[in-house]
């Protein structure tokens, strides 16, 4: 493929990829052993070929038919090419679904796709939701409203599923909810035969769902609630707030930390009397001191001088030596 080719065959796919709608998404509500008719209009442009697409909840898309723009009738695939109920009303432009007699079990979403060069365009959705008359279903969390379970617990949920005429299978989803995260799928589990019971005197069947919750911790923490798929419904429960009791500090504990800080406050009282004591007692000494050092400083300054003189007598020429004794006292010049 030369570089010119390849420019062009992408400026092509990018094209149509541009021009590819998204799909309408519709809701019918029809009732057991009614008709109804998925429609599904196309252009030239959305495609060669032709799907539909059933989706059961929890389960993968499943091919039904196939049609040919080029060709004047499509074809059903798989379980739907025997079974009667379904047609497809193909020609210009038009590629619906009809269905007769609908049941229970064709409660679904309906996709109508087209390909074009490996490019899937959903053309429609549609959501068929079946009502039967005097169904009698309905959910309940047999759980108070709320809980109070201390860490390293367990606790047990449990959700009461009873239907009337209805005998289709039960698939029930836990969900939780709480201030930090968003709501979450946490489990999912099917119907057993030891998990449902036939009452004797009524059609009606009770199934009990359980889930078990061990260790608890804060992150346990939330509404929990019961959501049932069955017979083309979807039910959820009233929910059960969980609370996680937080371990609370123990009374001894306390009462030793409060004796020690008492403690510590009164060695703290007495250690400062001594301080103050010791304190006084370094002054008074320092103030002794001071007033040794001063008269040790006056008497180093103090100087005797012995002076003598001789005096000459003026009676026989006798001559007598008397001493003089004179006191002074050198102080610092300043």
């Amino acid at each position: 493929m030369t570089p010119l080719m390849f420019i062009g065959y992408f400026y092509f796919i990018v094209r149509l990829e541009a021009q590819t709608p998204s799909p309408s998404l519709h809701f019918e509500s029809v009732s057991v052993g009614s008709n109804v008719t998925l429609k599904c209009f196309y252009k030239e442009t959305d495609g060669v070929i032709f799907y539909w697409y059933k989706q059961t909840p929890g389960q993968k898309p499943q091919l039904m038919s196939e049609f040919y723009r080029y060709k004047r009738n499509g074809s059903l695939t798989g379980e739907f090419c025997n079974d009667p109920r379904f047609e497809l009303e193909t020609g210009k432009d038009k590629n619906h679904l009809r269905i007769s007699s609908v049941q229970m079990s064709d409660s679904a979403t309906y996709y109508c796709a087209g390909v074009h060069t490996y490019l899937y365009t959903f053309l429609e959705g549609i959501t068929v939701h079946v009502k039967e008359p005097n169904l009698n279903i309905w959910t309940l969390v047999d759980q108070s409203r709320s809980e109070i379970n201390r860490p390293g617990g367990s606790v047990t949920l449990k959700c009461t599923v009873q239907s009337g005429t209805c005998d289709g299978q039960h698939r029930v989803f836990w969900f939780r909810n709480s201030e930090e995260h968003l709501p979450e799928i946490i489990y999912t589990n099917g119907a057993s035969d030891d998990q449902c019971k036939k009452k004797p005197t009524t059609q009606a069947h009770s199934c009990v769902y359980s889930l078990s919750i061990e260790s608890l911790d804060a992150s346990n923490a939330g509404t929990y609630h019961c959501a049932v798929a069955s017979c083309g419904h979807i039910l959820f429960g009233k929910g059960m707030q969980l609370d996680y009791e937080k371990k609370s500090d123990s009374p001894v504990l306390l009462y030793v930390l409060s004796g020690a800080l008492a403690v510590s406050i009164i060695m703290v009282v007495i250690l400062a009397q001594k301080l103050h004591k010791t304190n006084c007692s370094l002054c008074r000494r320092t103030q002794n001191r001071d007033t040794s050092s001063a008269d040790y400083e006056d008497a180093e300054n103090l100087h005797y001088a012995a002076l003598s003189s001789n005096k000459l007598s003026r009676s026989r020429g006798k001559r007598d030596a008397t001493s003089e004794v004179v006191y002074s006292s050198v102080g610092p010049q300043n």
